[in-house]
């Protein structure tokens, strides 16, 4: 697994590395039962502490996406489809929030947006 963080960002650490990896569950790049590194090897290839790394994971395991089992390491665990498709489905209206508001700022029309998003759409 490739884990690029930032210690320039304003994100803590542990966030970026939890980020990342849900989002490589969620894109299917992390598939269930997936092994993820060690604590210590990603601390190490990392180079930061085993502690950060272990928050991320502990987050990770409390919010359904991994599963640690002692001596074995930490694993990808089966999602809820539905309440993977859901929370998919929140990050898109985000978005899509976003993108609405940069097109009433600049008057660009709800047409000119769809029509942008229909192309951009078939051509994915």
């Amino acid at each position: 697994m490739d884990l690029i963080i930032s210690n320039n960002s304003e994100i803590p650490i542990y966030e970026q590395i939890k980020t990342k990896i849900k989002n490589a569950i969620n894109l299917n790049e992390l598939k269930e039962t997936d092994v993820l590194p060690s604590v210590r090897n990603l601390a190490k290839d990392l180079r930061i502490s085993v502690l950060t790394v272990k928050k991320a994971y502990d987050e990770l395991e409390d919010e359904g996406y991994i599963k640690t089992v002692q001596g074995k390491g930490s694993y990808v665990i089966p999602r809820n489809k539905e309440l993977a498709r859901e929370e998919q489905i929140k990050i898109i209206e985000n978005h899509i929030n976003e993108i609405i508001k940069i097109a009433k700022v600049n008057d660009i029309t709800q047409k000119e947006v769809i029509d942008l998003f229909k192309f951009l759409y078939e051509e994915g």
